[in-house]
Order: C-alpha cells, then structure tokens, then sequence
C-alpha cells in the first residue's frame, strides 16, 4: 500500500490499524444524494445496488462525488453480478460488498473479479480508481489487490458454516454480517428480527474467528442503537441506517417540533 494513503486507500488503512469506521447507506437513484452524505462526518458511504433502486450507472457517477468529499466508496452489488465488481473499482471504488456468499465458489468468483493476477483475473481498464489512487500505472498494477476491499457477506446458515474456508481465501479481505437475512436463516424462515439475540451471538462468533487471520468485520445497522451494539461485539465498521431513513427521521423530527 502506498506510504500516505490516499482516498482511495484510506478505507484498508484504516481498518488495518484497527480503526471503526461508520458509514452512510444509499440506495436512492440521485447520485447527489450518496455526494451530500459524503460532506457530513461519515468516515465511508456505501452504495446499495441490491435493494436500492440506485443503478450501477447512477452508483457510478456518485462515486467520484464521495471521492471529492475526501471519503472513500464502497458499494453493494446485487446476489451473483460478480461481472460488476471491477468496473466497480475501476470507477474508484473501494470496496465492493458480495450479498449471499453461500459457497467457497461465491467467494473464489468475488476474489477473481475483484483482484488482479496472480491472485486474481481482473482485467486492466482502471480510470477513476487510478486516478484517485495517486499511482502511475503499474504502481496501480502492484498496489490495487491491497486497497480494493473484498467484502463477502455471511447471512445464511450455508455461509456460517463456511466462515472460516471463506476467511482462508488470500482473496477475501473482510466479512459483512446481514442481520435481517441472518435472522430469517437462523429463525428457520419464521421471522425476521435484526437485533435478534441469536444474531448478535452469530456475530460475535462470525468476529472471532475474523480475529483469528485479522481480517475486519462490517455490521448493517438500522439505527444508531444497533450499530453501537455491533461495534461494542467486534465490528470494526457499521453502515449506519439509510438515505431513505434519514429523510424520513428528519421529517418526523420537524412536523413533530412544528405541530407539537
């Protein structure tokens, strides 16, 4: 990595010396929106392509406004597009976060497309990730692999029971815990409850064994209240509620101050 991070460096920086980090949840398609959170005191912002209506063109032209704003971008792709996750850092990303990675399979597809070879098979075509990242071009070539996070996200009993084959992989750099999914997994499909006792003890366990190869572990959390609970259980960054949730919090807050 280089010697002075850069915006696009400082997300593996930082979670490498430990750091939490708390990041912002978009999903709406205005890529203005993922920009404006990005100048408030978020340490990350994070584009949802799987639930959020955000496209991966849009999700692309929000990524160099977060850029500008100092913060480093991560985004989320929808189940199975692996084809996403280098375009996705050639525009600047930096991290990209994998949903159900049920399989060693899942997770040897991410590494691929997500690192350059060896480890990897990431083609050459870097442009806004090159340019944020400070690099000529074969510094970019021998540096990327380690600020190009790969998150591989565990939210189903399949993927629990793999956690530390997936861990092993030189080509997964973190863990991103899905409480809702999680909760519906461990419930047997019954009910869906993030801040269920049997996910934090998932997490908690999930965090261990990350510990164990120091890898990091990222948390999705709803309110502010859980992601002080996924933090004090070994989370080291915590996406904190959404775009879509800000709005409507703040909206209630002033008709409430107003009509109170």
């Amino acid at each position: 990595m280089t010697a002075k991070p850069t915006v696009l460096s400082s997300l593996a920086h930082r979670l490498s010396r430990g750091d939490t980090l708390v990041s912002a949840w978009c999903g709406l398609p205005d890529p203005a929106i993922a920009g404006i959170l990005a100048q408030e005191g978020f340490d990350c912002v994070t584009l949802d392509m799987q639930h959020g209506p955000i496209t991966l063109a849009e999700t692309i032209r929000a990524i160099p406004l977060i850029n500008a704003a100092g913060k480093p971008a991560l985004a989320r792709i929808p189940v199975g597009e692996f084809q996403n996750v280098s375009k996705l850092f050639d525009s600047g990303a930096s991290g990209v976060i994998a949903p159900m990675i049920n399989t060693i399979e899942d997770a040897r597809r991410l590494s691929a497309y997500a690192k350059y070879p060896p480890m990897g098979e990431r083609s050459w075509g870097s442009y806004g990730g090159l340019g944020a990242s400070g690099l000529d071009m074969n510094g970019y070539l021998r540096e990327a692999n380690s600020f190009s996070m790969t998150f591989a996200m565990i939210e189903t009993r399949e993927a629990m029971a793999i956690v530390d084959d997936i861990l092993a992989l030189e080509g997964i750099d973190a863990l991103f815990v899905g409480p809702s999914d999680l909760s519906i997994a461990l419930s047997g499909g019954a009910s869906v409850d993030a801040g269920a006792k049997e996910v934090d003890d998932a997490l908690r366990h999930i965090v261990s064994r990350a510990n164990a190869v120091n890898k990091p572990v990222a948390f999705y959390a709803a309110s502010a209240e859980r992601a002080r609970a996924g933090l004090a259980a070994g989370a080291r960054l915590v996406t904190l509620m959404s775009d879509t949730s800000f709005l409507r919090t703040a909206a209630q807050g002033a008709l409430a101050a107003l009509r109170g």
